[in-house]
């Protein structure tokens, strides 16, 4: 099996680690405009051979784990290029443009909307690990216009990484991801950049940094090159989003001012049980 992966950063490469252990007989070919990645990638042995993307009329599965904004302009690109029988997916955040720009592609059918909800806050081929979709959520979008054999085939390589399967429109999946994910990374990147204002000396900053402030900020470490094209291409979600978000804030500053401390103590309490939502998620 002639695999290709457009995207040597950490859910491409920690794909390309998976798919060699599911299928040891697969190839795997690395594409990546970035060529100390690909030496990496092909050093560590993610990939067994740098490719183009020429080459692609060879494949049997391609991978796209670009981002979003670059994987409008590449999508079409590979679908020109790959056979009838090739399987083609994508792991990006975002679905609705990226459906779109392939909406009336002669090889739509090639094609498999997908969105492993998998990762950490590194980048590069150095954050490719193993292991790293399993258990985890894989959100498909429009899986009708995708041919029956090749979402079969899709479906066992997911199976084989050890993820589950939603399925979601993509407006659905947008409007949830914006709460889910594009929100948290938000938080995460103006409470570091709040801190980092006010807290000038890098010293204390990091002696007093305790595990929860670590652990809520460690998201501010992801990756700004794929975090504001989702952001583009997400406004209208992320926007909404943000407007409960700060008027929740604004609430709890004038509980505060006010002294409300018993209204304080409820908020957090009927909060909580979240934590029993969250129960046994990775």
């Amino acid at each position: 099996m002639n695999v290709f992966v457009i995207g040597l950063g950490l859910i491409g490469g920690s794909m390309a680690l998976d798919i060699q252990t599911a299928y040891p007989n697969a190839v795997i070919h690395g594409i990546d405009s970035n060529e100390e990645h690909l030496n990496e990638a092909l050093k560590s042995g993610i990939i067994q051979q740098k490719s183009t993307f020429e080459a692609l009329a060879t494949a049997d599965v391609v991978v796209v784990a670009i981002p979003v904004d670059v994987q409008l302009e590449v999508l079409p690109k590979v679908l020109d290029t790959v056979s009838d029988t090739a399987l083609v997916f994508d792991v990006g955040s975002t679905k609705t443009q990226v459906c779109a720009v392939v909406e009336n592609h002669p090889k739509r059918r090639n094609f498999l909307a997908a969105h492993p909800i998998a990762g950490t806050e590194f980048s590069g081929p150095k954050a490719a690990i193993s292991n790293l979709f399993q258990g985890k959520t894989n959100i498909i979008c429009e899986v009708e216009k995708t041919a029956f054999k090749l979402q079969e085939k899709a479906l066992e390589i997911f199976a084989k990484l050890g993820m589950r399967i939603r399925y979601m429109d993509v407006q659905s999946h947008d409007k949830h991801i914006a709460y889910m994910s594009h929100l948290s990374h938000i938080s995460a990147f103006m409470l570091g950049k709040t801190v980092i204002e006010k807290e000038k000396n890098e010293r204390d900053i990091f002696d007093m940094a305790g595990s929860g402030f670590a652990s809520t900020v460690r998201l501010a470490k992801s990756s700004p090159a794929m975090w504001t094209p989702i952001f583009e291409q997400n406004k209208v979600n992320i926007i909404k989003t943000l407007e409960e978000y700060i008027a929740n804030l604004q609430q709890f500053k004038e509980l505060m001012e006010e002294g409300e401390f018993s209204k304080i103590y409820l908020e957090m309490e009927n909060t909580n049980h979240i934590k029993q939502i969250l129960t046994g998620i990775n």
